[in-house]
């Protein structure tokens, strides 16, 4: 259990330092990706860029394992 929220933490570090080289790609701009602003902070929840990077390195680890 802690191993896997070891890595939570971790993915979600590398999430936040590779954003804006991400946001120039086009990710976390795709239609379903929400931009909210709450006190006067911008509140990013990426659903889109998410699954599309879920699909992705899905593909490519089951690439991998043949």
């Amino acid at each position: 259990m802690l191993k896997w929220i070891f890595v939570m933490i971790v993915a979600a570090a590398l999430l936040g330092f590779f954003a804006p080289a991400l946001s120039r790609l086009g990710l976390w701009r795709l239609p379903g990706d929400l931009r909210l602003k709450f006190r006067g902070r911008d509140v990013y929840l990426p659903i889109t860029s998410t699954v599309l990077i879920s699909l992705v390195l899905t593909v490519v680890l089951r690439l991998l394992r043949i």
